[in-house]
């Protein structure tokens, strides 16, 4: 067999990162786009990540330059399998003891759109945008996420095309909503190995039968967010909505909640919330029954739209009757609320895709292309988690050493607690009195400096 040629190493512990995905990438050009993408996704962004932004090239001008022109085949027409190598993504997360998916862990589904001008772009159409907040030109993407509280980072994704992009539109055989689409990812993540306590979505995807009633079908927990306005048939008389439920039930304040319970949220700065929780009973739901929905919010007496949560779930209640045959273990109301609290980790998330990442920044227009460049958006991420649980967080600002003169210089004990482990002086950071909004000069032409010292120090908080 002929020996494989190496490629260019890429800069840091990202060469020994990029090395794990090669016998996904064949020959020495698909091993060498690979790193040039990555590095260039990982350095501070300064411009769009398009091709021309990630190698630092004119975006016009430099537009035919040989290394724009390599890494656009590498992203459209190079012969490499994008599903295998997010696979090879998520088994190495899976297999890594840090970042393993936990028993006490949340599946979360979403969806996620970006703007996207013209028709000629796969996927692209006129959808709600969740990120604006209105109907306009986009590209729509169905998201899986795996988090509990110390790490969250992306499980399979999914492109979503609008009846309006098929041939035969609703007739269309291969035309897929989003929530069949939302079932079709919780089921990857079952086959990767996904271990979690309970499938978490907001809204839309708890609001729609489908999705609710595959999860109910295949045995799988879940934790879904309804409407305050969400309404069931039931005589005129009776409740019919969760919010209705919720003011019903009596409250006189902390020293007399009366159905409400005390729940305390704990937050990643350190910082607790006392929130009231309670079981709802109307309809269908109850703590009796097989689905129950729960409201938690800071304020039972006005119900806040901005901080109340209107919970469907069919984790059974701990005194339930069926509780002890249930296939998942019971959950109190403070479990139920600690599940969907760790689905805010998806707007963190979707920060550092797409604001830092560059997820949307693609100008490629088919299919594969687009769907490589989420997948190597998602190898950069999981990247950065690496290098976090590598080297650890960045230290804190040391005093400068005394003169060699001094009588009280003297080499650090290595071993000892606060001493750093034996290595390569790591130099200090780039700008430490930067001011607010400022940014480093230049970062383009020396992006494989900056990368470096970016993974020395761990992606920042």
């Amino acid at each position: 067999m002929t020996k494989r040629r190496p490629c260019s190493a890429a800069p840091g512990p990202l060469e020994a990162y990029a090395a794990q995905y090669a016998e996904h990438l064949g020959t020495r050009a698909p091993r060498r786009g690979f790193r040039e993408y990555l590095q260039g996704l990982l350095v501070p962004r300064d411009r769009p990540k398009t091709l021309t932004g990630l190698v630092g090239t004119d975006p016009v001008v430099g537009a035919p330059a040989p290394s724009v022109q390599r890494l656009q085949f590498f992203l459209s027409e190079s012969p490499w399998a994008a599903e295998a190598i997010n696979r090879r993504r998520l088994d190495l997360l899976v297999a890594d003891p840090a970042t393993a998916p936990q028993e006490d862990g949340v599946l979360v589904i979403d969806d996620s759109g970006d703007r996207k001008a013209g028709t000629k772009t796969a996927h692209v159409a006129r959808p709600y945008l969740g990120s604006i907040g209105t109907v306009e030109g986009g590209i729509v993407a169905v998201t899986s996420r795996w988090a509990d509280e110390r790490v969250y980072y992306p499980f399979p994704v999914k492109p979503y095309t609008p009846a309006a992009r098929r041939p035969k539109g609703k007739a269309d055989p291969d035309l897929s909503t989003k929530p069949q689409l939302a079932v079709a990812l919780v089921d990857a993540a079952l086959e990767v190995g996904g271990s979690f306590r309970a499938v978490v979505a907001d809204g839309f995807e708890g609001e729609n039968a489908t999705f609710a009633g595959a999860l109910t079908e295949a045995g799988l927990p879940f934790v879904l967010a309804l409407k305050p306005a969400s309404g069931i048939w039931a005589p005129a008389a009776a409740v019919h909505t969760p919010e209705e439920a919720a003011r019903e039930r009596p409250w006189g304040g902390p020293d007399d909640p009366g159905d409400w319970t005390p729940v305390v949220r704990r937050f990643r700065d350190g910082h607790e919330e006392i929130w009231w929780a309670a079981d709802l009973r109307y309809g269908p739901y109850g703590p009796d029954k097989a689905r129950r929905v729960e409201v938690a919010t800071t304020d039972p007496a006005t119900l806040p739209p901005l901080t109340t949560w209107y919970l469907a779930t069919n984790l059974p209640h701990p005194d339930a009757p069926h509780a002890d045959e249930a296939p998942v273990a019971p959950a109190d109301l403070a479990e139920i609320i600690r599940l969907y609290g760790l689905r805010t980790w998806v707007e963190q998330g979707y920060t550092q895709l797409q604001q830092e990442l560059g997820w949307a920044d693609f100008m490629v227009r088919a299919d594969q292309a687009i769907r490589r460049h989420w997948h190597l958006v998602c190898c950069a991420f999981s990247f950065c988690w690496r290098a976090w649980f590598t080297t650890g967080p960045p230290r804190a600002t040391e005093e400068p050493p005394a003169p060699a003169d001094s009588a009280t210089s003297s080499a650090p004990e290595w071993g000892k607690k606060g001493a750093r482990p034996a290595g390569p002086a790591t130099p200090g950071l780039l700008a430490t009195d930067a001011p607010a909004g400022a940014r480093l000069a230049r970062p383009l032409d020396l992006r494989l400096a900056l990368l470096a010292r970016l993974v020395e120090r761990a992606p920042a908080t």
